[in-house]
């Protein structure tokens, strides 16, 4: 008769027989290893879970088995049904199939295409619950991803009405059984949803699109092809002036030649008194990047005029301006409070783009400093100043890691830094520079929480102390929330 342990190794899987080391390994792995090895559910399983948070993106969070599962639309507290359609070994993604017991913040979306558009992630979500999540995925980020404690997170700052709020808008253009459509993309595709109109845009760019299609139809406009690389027209881009009621058309196309672009135009303007600019903007090149380098103008001005405060700024179709710009006085009212300024100091601001922020801190001290890496912005920056009468003010066009250690060798001190990055956060050498520099005080303007608590943490290891962040909701009814940290150095 065969020993025991012999007839368990005979029973033993082929490859364990013959990779002895490999299978001595696994058969004395705890269970839940060997469970992490094999995810408890399969593609186009259903499972019933409960959401218990937000993910980044803005999808409900679930356990599933001690597995976790994201779910597009789902609400904290919320019992679902869910179809999974992507396992890997940490994670599963689900689709919703139905709600079975609905979470106490769930509400109806006002937006017929909420749940096929990618553009709104949280419109199923009550809004002031909207608040309460933007504000813990700000504290959750600060503690697991900086390693910070003790810091005081504000509730979001959220806006009384949170709807046609956006003052620039992107519609990809496309052609479907036999008519021009427009709209924004289903998410992780680029196949268009189709829109009369988007509830959280101005209604001027909502009206700027339907025309559009409705004169690119007309005219018999060739509609780009993504997969063909052919035809003409491929975006429009609306941009609305809400300090000045000025707007601005800008239509993207696939090369130079644009067969009757300036007739459109024309109508356009007539259609829309509001309209002061229709442009057209060239880019041929086979890419994600809505916008290409040239612009030619096809009716009215090259640039509208908007103001933050009271202060005005000229605006192109390729220029960077914040897109809520109600909020936008929130948040830099906020910045100014961070940085308690009294008069008497010198401010570097860093990625200062066209000067906003660096204008609203210039009137309550000495001097700014702003420095920008692209050099059409510094332009437009100098531009700004001039228009508001603002002298204490100037700008630099280089790397913040560069400028920043060379101004200080020519003897300017910086007493506080602003700085607000692009989503990504701050590459370490321009960290390294601030440290250098040592400002007594650092205000940090980030749309990231998650790149924001990581640099945050690394200033922490340079001698600052994160004491404060403020919430602001510049994007309701989206994942998106924008926070500006109150930075003090120790000692």
């Amino acid at each position: 008769m065969m020993p025991a342990a012999a007839a368990a190794a005979e029973r033993r899987p082929a490859w364990a027989r013959t990779c002895a080391p490999l299978a001595r390994v696994w058969y004395t792995l705890p269970m839940s290893t060997q469970e992490m090895v094999k995810p408890p559910v399969r593609p186009g399983q259903e499972i019933s879970v409960t959401v218990h948070g937000l993910g980044s993106s803005g999808e409900g969070v679930a356990r599933y088995e001690g597995l976790t599962i994201f779910v597009p639309g789902g609400a904290p507290g919320d019992r679902l049904l869910a179809r999974v359609q992507e396992v890997k070994r940490n994670y599963a993604r689900a689709a919703l199939v139905a709600v079975e017991e609905a979470s106490p913040d769930r509400v109806t979306p006002a937006c017929p295409v909420a749940g096929e558009c990618g553009g709104c992630q949280l419109q199923h979500i009550g809004y002031e619950a909207q608040l309460r999540l933007k504000r813990q995925q700000v504290a959750d980020a600060l503690e697991r991803l900086g390693k910070l404690t003790g810091v005081t997170v504000h509730p979001t700052l959220g806006m009384a009405e949170p709807w046609g709020y956006r003052n620039k808008a992107q519609f990809p253009v496309g052609w479907r059984s036999g008519r021009v459509i427009a709209g924004f993309f289903a998410p992780g595709t680029h196949r268009i949803i189709d829109i009369d109109r988007c509830d959280i845009q101005h209604p001027l760019g909502n009206r700027i699109m339907a025309e559009v299609k409705e004169l690119a139809g007309r005219y018999g406009v060739r509609i780009y092809d993504e997969r063909r690389h052919t035809g003409v027209l491929r975006h429009v881009l609306a941009r609305v002036g809400r300090g000045t009621g000025e707007a601005m058309a800008v239509l993207v196309t696939n090369g130079p030649d644009f067969p009757h672009g300036k007739a459109i135009a024309r109508e356009l303007m007539a259609r829309i008194p509001e309209l002061v600019s229709v442009v057209q903007n060239i880019n041929p090149a086979r890419t994600n990047v809505v916008l290409g380098r040239e612009s030619r103008v096809l009716a009215g001005r090259d640039h509208i005029t908007d103001c933050i405060g009271d202060l005005r700024f000229s605006i192109s179709p390729v220029s960077f301006f914040q897109v809520n710009p109600e909020q936008t006085e929130v948040l830099y009212g906020k910045a100014l409070e961070y940085a308690g300024l009294t008069g008497a100091e010198t401010v570097l601001d860093l990625y200062c783009g066209i000067g906003t922020i660096s204008l609203f801190l210039a009137r309550q001290c000495r001097e700014v400093i702003g420095i920008e890496w692209v050099e059409q912005a510094v332009a437009d920056a100098r531009e700004n100043a001039a228009r508001n009468g603002i002298e204490n003010v100037r700008f630099i066009a280089g790397d913040a890691a560069v400028e920043m250690p060379r101004l200080a060798a020519e003897g300017v001190r910086a007493d506080v830094i602003v700085l607000d990055p692009p989503r990504r956060g701050c590459d370490e050498p321009v960290l390294e520079a601030i440290a250098q520099v040592a400002p007594r005080r650092v205000v940090y303007v980030s749309c990231n929480p998650a790149s924001l608590a990581r640099d945050l943490g690394r200033l922490a290891g340079m001698g600052y102390r994160t004491v404060e962040v403020q919430p602001v909701d510049m994007f309701p009814h989206t994942a998106h929330v924008e926070c500006v940290a109150r930075v003090e150095r120790e000692g």
